[in-house]
């Protein structure tokens, strides 16, 4: 039994310079109603195992299906918002019209909600329930299909390997930040 997960590919929307907070939020609103750039390098061992899979699940986002499509078109897919990506926090703080990257806002944003901030979006207490939850999903599939590809995002995709490793499944350390990563985790019986 194999559950392998892999990161979505790069997101059409490549607008990269400097925004206020107010505008970054539309920024994501943006990056999440975007496919993904076909234009893409997606690695042997990736496609391998999107080809290999019994069942393809993925969130409900846009560029995680057209990920998926992608990658295996033929694929017995399925898509569910329990795996999107953990939201970031939002409000409408002025912020003295400070204008910064978006990458820099994500990951400012991201320690915040780390230390508790989660105006607008769920906890982290929630986001690991919700990861807890999405594990004990994906084990169920390997029950009916012995080889199961969750295509989602890179922080919520952590999460769950954090969860099946809890749960007694094998894989590697650390999951990779770039598009495409895949990582494989198996139960050894």
């Amino acid at each position: 039994m194999e559950i392998s997960m892999i990161r979505h590919g790069k997101s059409q929307w490549a607008q990269s310079s400097a925004v206020t907070f107010q505008e970054f939020n539309k920024w994501i609103e943006n990056y999440n109603s975007h496919g993904i750039d076909e234009e893409f390098v997606c690695p042997p061992e990736t496609l391998r195992k999107a080809a290999e899979a019994s069942i393809v699940i993925t969130s409900d986002l846009k560029r995680s299906v057209e990920s998926a499509m992608l990658i295996n078109p033929h694929a017995n897919l399925i898509s569910s918002p329990l795996f999107r990506e953990v939201e970031l926090p939002a409000g409408s703080m002025k912020l003295f019209g400070l204008k910064l990257r978006p990458s820099f806002w994500a990951i400012s944003l991201r320690l915040l909600w780390f230390g508790g901030y989660s105006k607008n979006c769920e906890s982290l207490r929630k986001a690991r329930l919700r990861a807890k939850k999405a594990a004990q999903q994906l084990i169920g599939y390997t029950d009916q299909h012995q080889s199961v590809v969750l295509i989602g995002h890179g922080f919520f995709n952590m999460l769950i390997a954090k969860e099946l490793k809890k749960a007694g499944w094998k894989g590697e350390k650390k999951l990779g930040t770039k598009h495409w990563n895949c990582i494989s985790y198996s139960l050894l019986e």
